[in-house]
């Protein structure tokens, strides 16, 4: 070989003999089972526990019980002793949340199915408690003041003389349904001062949809569907009576026809009535108004009304549509299809609840939406600060037609709207999970209806559930 060919044949070994060796822990495709590498979540992923979600659903409430007073207090701010006679200057004494305001009447219900679902009879025993006040302070609020013009207490007087569905509707539910549940209650009254405002109060289009004159004349807000439906529909299921039921589902139906978007498969917040060309923004925590709606009214129904299929049908249209519009963090956005706006709360708490009931009733497939669900829990959960606030949560909202309003909406710890659906969804999430079994399998969610006990991290199903192995 002539000399000049050995030059590149030395720097060729050269090089072999000094790269350096491969070592021995080394991380690729031939040392380790890559798919199996823990991914950076920004929310919590896989298995969950019913006691996990019982811990936080104990912080959420404790802070409530401690942020609403039961008393009534004179002007020393000291307890009327007796509530019957009332002194002048006397109120409810004031706390963080309003123990009359539809986002309680959301947390009464959410808290006396916590009891159901967990057998905690402490989250009951709190609605009873803020139950008997209302049953003899109404009364007596309004026998003082009955010579004003207004009751002298603003909570009294927005229960005492409501003047919307959102001083009434969820209020109204939670009586009747804690009335039910606890007969010892007498709030016969109020509950018929309620009614008869829902009923014949609220401003009605022609075909009986509840409308409003703001913000524009003859305003349809799909938050009006959960203030109102329900109601109408349990009074059916309270009193017996199968027109209120009848009346629940027509209406229904009448919302869905003006506010459903069938291309998105999710709901437009406003409608103006004549309008030919409508505003349409698909603000979250309104979605989840529906939802919820959707959910009750299935649950207040009789099994045989006519009208079921069409709710059913329109429920797993509505659950499809969400599911598709899931944050990676388990969140949804406060414009659901605009996923440069904010991950809300409060609307996947509601979302998180309604699912996780549909899946436990059989209306929905578990399979596919249990983890839909569940990534929601995980994603509330990062919400629940030490102390039990609710964060991330968007303030109360009125309606827009143009998106910026939405967009920057505030959040709040101190908005109440985070903490009925919360409370909601941890009770039922506790009674999905005493249901169904998460298992992660190849490091993904699934929700299996037998437990599966192979300690694996990858397995093949089996029909013992004891599942086998993947080699």
């Amino acid at each position: 070989m002539k000399a000049q060919h050995y030059a590149p044949l030395l720097l060729c070994l050269a090089a072999c003999t000094t790269a350096p060796k491969q070592e021995a822990d080394e991380i690729n495709d031939s040392t380790t089972p890559l798919h199996l590498l823990q991914p950076d979540y920004q929310v919590p992923y896989g298995e969950l526990t019913a006691d996990e979600v019982k811990a936080d659903l104990d912080r959420v409430f404790a802070y409530c019980d401690a942020q609403t007073p039961h008393r009534i207090i004179d002007t020393d701010g000291q307890e009327v002793a007796d509530i019957d006679a009332l002194p002048e200057g006397a109120t409810v004494e004031r706390g963080a949340f309003r123990i009359g305001s539809y986002e309680w009447g959301i947390t009464y219900q959410a808290l006396l199915d916590a009891t159901a679902a967990t057998g905690d009879k402490r989250y009951a025993d709190y609605v009873l408690r803020q139950m008997h006040l209302l049953e003899r302070a109404v009364p007596a609020f309004r026998e003082r003041d009955a010579s004003k013009d207004e009751v002298a207490d603003a909570q009294m007087e927005q229960i005492i003389h409501p003047r919307a569905l959102d001083d009434c509707g969820t209020m109204c539910t939670a009586m009747m349904k804690a009335m039910d549940r606890y007969p010892e209650l007498v709030l016969v009254e109020i509950i018929k001062n309620y009614l008869t405002f829902v009923e014949h109060g609220q401003y009605r289009l022609p075909d009986g949809i509840f409308a409003r004159h703001r913000p524009q004349h003859n305003t349809v807000w799909l938050d009006d569907m959960y203030m109102g439906i329900p109601t109408v529909a349990y009074a059916g299921v309270h009193t017996g009576n199968a027109d209120y039921s009848n009346e629940a589902a027509t209406m229904y139906k009448n919302f869905v026809r003006r506010m459903w978007v069938p291309e998105k498969q999710i709901y437009r917040h406003g409608y103006v009535e004549g309008l030919a060309q409508q505003p349409t923004y698909h603000w979250a925590r309104a979605n989840g108004w529906a939802l919820l709606t959707t959910v009750e009214l299935l649950d207040m129904l009789p099994e045989t009304h006519p009208d079921r299929p069409f709710i059913i049908a329109q429920l797993r249209a509505h659950v499809a549509g969400l599911a598709a519009l899931q944050s990676s963090e388990g969140f949804w956005h406060q414009l659901l299809d605009r996923s440069d706006s904010y991950l809300e709360t409060s609307a996947t708490a509601i979302y998180c609840y309604a699912i996780a009931h549909a899946v436990r009733k059989g209306w929905i497939e578990g399979i596919t939406y249990g983890p839909v669900a569940q990534l929601a829990w995980h994603a509330i959960s990062t919400k629940i600060t030490d102390e039990g606030k609710v964060d991330g949560t968007c303030v109360g909202t009125g309606m827009a037609f143009d998106p910026a309003f939405y967009y920057y909406r505030p959040v709040s710890t101190a908005a109440a709207h985070g903490y009925g659906p919360v409370i909601w969804a941890a009770a039922e999430m506790y009674s999905l999970l005493q249901e169904w079994h998460p298992r992660t399998n190849d490091s993904g969610l699934h929700y299996y209806e037998q437990e599966q006990t192979n300690p694996s991290p990858l397995f093949y199903l089996t029909e013992d559930g004891q599942g086998e192995a993947v080699k």
